[in-house]
């Protein structure tokens, strides 16, 4: 079981149906959502993790919701600034 390391130190397996939720709120379509969230679980597979970083899988997903579409990625930062408080462009150049 793969798990991710939240922002708090804590643990939870990893849910690949939350990156295609995360997306959906974003403005993605559900296959554009999908697509991201197969992407995010192969390069897991692929890097052969068993832990993975929240915020080395958000710098993933917003890479490839970038590439899909700039609006999509602008939603998602300005939810982070505005609902979460957390200025994830900036946490993401550290």
């Amino acid at each position: 079981m793969i798990k991710v390391i939240k922002r708090d130190g804590s643990e939870e397996e990893f849910i690949p149906e939350k990156i295609v939720v995360s997306c959906l709120k974003s403005g993605a379509t559900i296959e554009a959502a999908r697509k991201i969230a197969k992407i995010i679980e192969g390069r897991i597979l692929e890097k052969e993790l068993d832990k993975v970083n929240a915020l080395e899988l958000t710098k993933w997903i917003l890479e490839l919701l970038r590439k899909e579409n700039e609006e999509w990625y602008r939603n998602w930062i300005i939810f982070d600034k505005a609902i979460k408080r957390r200025d994830t462009e900036k946490e993401l150049k550290k």
